[in-house]
C-alpha cells in the first residue's frame, strides 16, 4: 500500500488492544476508549467520550499531577515526552487498582497531537484479598515497589525480598505468587527463625517413619508440598550454616531425600526468600554461603519502610481500623492523631502501626481515636555517637548500649533500628552482657 489517505475508524483500531486503551486530547478530554477501558471503569462507550480522564480513572476533579503523581498527559503536552508510570486507578465501585500506564504520542490527520494511554493492571483481581486488602497505598515509593513486584512475578527466577521488620514481606511474596504462572499451585511458608536447627532438615525435606526418635510416621517436607508452586523462606538469613549446603543442592538440582530415606525425590519449586539482614555482610562474617546467596538472590527487591511512604498513612490506617473493627464498630482517626502518626518514624513499620491502632481502638471513646489514645513511644532527639576508644568490639558494645538507652530497652525497636532479627540481637546482647 503506497497511499497515505487511509481512513481508519479509531474505535475499531484501539479495540484490537487486549489491555485498556484510551485516547486523550490536550484538554484532558477522552476522544476514544476501547471496550476493555470502559468495562474496567463501569462506563459505557457512549458516555465516556468527552469526559476528562482524571474524572473517570482517578475519580478526581483535578489532573493527577496536581495531586502529586507523575502524569503522562503533562509529560507529553508539557515536555514532549512519552513516559511509563504507575498510578492507582479506581473502578466504578471505588475499588483501587494499581496500574502501569504507558503513554504514546499520537498524531491526528490535521497534525494535532493526542495522548494514547495503554494500561497494564498490576493485580490479578481488583479488590481481591491479596491485593487490595493487604497491599494498601498510593505513594510513589509504594507504587514503584508494586510495579517491580509485578514485573519479577512474570519470571521463574528466585527472588530475595529485603526489608525492615514489619514492612510486609510475606504479603509481597503472596502478591508475586498471585501474579505468577504458578498462581494455581501451592504457596508454602516457613519462618526459618522459628525452626530449631535439629528439625530444619525434616521440615524442608520430610522424614520417613522411624527416622529419629519421635518420628511416628512418614512426613512430607515443605519442598514436596510446594511442588508446582512456591516456597517462601522467611527470615532466610537465620538458616543454620550446616543446613545451607543441603538447601543449595535442592535449589540447584530439584532433588532431595527425606530424612532416613534412600529414595531420591524431585520437586519443581520456585523459591521466594525474605530477610531484614544484608546477607553479603553475613557472607563476609563467615555465617552464610556465597553460592547460596547467589542462588537465592536471582532477583532482589527492596521493600520501602513506612517512614518513606507516610503519604499512605490515612488510607492505610483507615483500612487497618476497618479490619480491627470486624464490621462491628466504626473507628476514626482525629486530626491530632493523624498528625502525631505522620511525625513518627515507625521502626516497626506497618506491623507497629497495626498494634498502635489496635491498642488505641480499645481505649478510645465513641470510636474517635485521639493522639493521646495512640500512646506513641517517646523518642529523645538523636545525638551524635559518642567517641569510644578501643577495638571494634568496644565500639559495637557502646553502640548497642546507646540504642538500648534511646529506645528504653525495647529490643524489638533496637533490632529494627539495626536491621537484624530479635534473635540475632539477643545473641549480641548476651555476648556483651547487655540488656539485662
Amino acid at each position: 500500500m503506497t497511499g497515505s489517505s487511509v481512513d481508519l475508524d479509531l474505535k475499531s483500531l484501539i479495540d484490537t488492544h487486549d489491555q485498556p486503551f484510551v485516547v486523550i486530547d490536550r484538554d484532558y478530554r477522552i476522544i476514544a476508549a476501547n471496550q476493555r477501558y470502559c468495562d474496567s471503569h463501569g462506563i459505557s462507550p457512549d458516555t465516556v467520550i468527552g469526559r476528562r480522564c482524571h474524572e473517570v480513572s482517578h475519580h478526581s476533579d483535578r489532573p493527577c499531577h496536581e495531586n502529586g503523581e507523575d502524569c503522562p498527559h503533562r509529560a507529553l503536552f508539557g515536555r514532549g515526552e512519552s513516559v511509563e508510570v504507575v498510578h492507582t486507578h479506581f473502578h466504578a465501585d471505588d475499588q483501587p487498582e494499581r496500574t502501569r500506564i504507558r503513554g504514546h504520542r499520537l498524531r491526528g490527520a490535521s497534525g494535532e497531537i493526542f495522548l494514547g494511554e495503554q494500561m497494564f493492571p498490576l493485580e490479578t483481581e481488583p479488590g481481591s484479598q491479596c491485593n487490595t486488602l493487604q497491599m494498601v497505598g498510593r505513594s510513589s515509593a509504594f507504587l514503584e515497589c508494586v510495579d517491580q513486584l509485578a514485573r519479577v512475578a512474570e519470571s521463574e527466577a528466585s527472588i530475595l525480598l529485603y526489608g525492615e521488620s514489619g514492612v510486609g514481606k510475606e504479603l509481597a511474596a503472596r502478591f508475586i505468587h498471585a501474579r505468577s504462572n504458578r498462581a494455581g499451585g501451592a504457596f508454602i511458608v516457613i519462618n526459618c527463625a522459628a525452626v530449631p536447627e535439629s528439625l530444619f532438615e525434616s521440615e524442608l525435606f520430610g522424614h520417613e517413619r522411624g527416622a529419629f526418635s519421635g518420628s511416628g510416621g512418614l512426613k512430607k517436607g515443605l519442598f514436596e508440598l510446594a511442588d508446582g508452586g512456591m516456597l517462601f523462606l522467611d527470615e532466610v538469613g537465620e538458616i543454620p550454616l550446616a543446613m545451607q549446603a543441603k538447601l543449595l543442592r535442592v535449589l540447584e538440582t530439584g532433588e532431595f531425600r527425606r530424612v532416613g530415606g534412600t529414595q531420591t525425590l524431585t520437586a519443581d519449586v520456585r523459591v521466594i526468600s525474605a530477610t531484614n539482614r544484608r546477607l553479603l555482610d553475613e557472607v563476609d562474617a563467615g555465617r552464610y554461603r556465597l553460592d547460596l546467596y547467589y542462588r537465592l538472590a536471582g532477583i532482589d527487591v527492596e521493600l520501602p519502610p513506612l517512614r518513606t511512604r507516610l503519604a499512605d498513612l490515612p488510607e492505610l490506617a483507615d483500612f487497618l481500623l476497618k479490619r480491627l473493627s470486624g464490621g462491628q464498630r466504626v473507628y476514626r482517626l482525629a486530626p491530632d492523631a493523624l498528625a502525631a502518626l505522620q511525625t513518627y518514624d515507625f521502626p516497626g513499620n506497618v506491623r507497629e502501626l497495626r498494634n498502635l491502632l489496635q491498642h488505641a481502638a480499645i481505649h478510645c471513646r465513641d470510636g474517635l481515636i485521639h493522639a493521646a489514645d495512640l500512646r506513641l513511644p517517646a523518642h529523645p532527639p538523636a545525638v551524635a555517637p559518642r567517641a569510644v576508644a578501643g577495638s571494634l568490639r568496644d565500639l559495637e558494645r557502646a553502640h548497642l548500649q546507646q540504642l538500648l538507652d534511646t529506645h528504653g530497652g525495647h529490643r524489638a525497636r533496637v533490632a529494627a533500628a539495626l536491621g537484624i532479627t530479635e534473635r540475632t540481637l539477643y545473641r549480641k546482647l548476651k555476648q556483651y552482657g547487655l540488656g539485662r
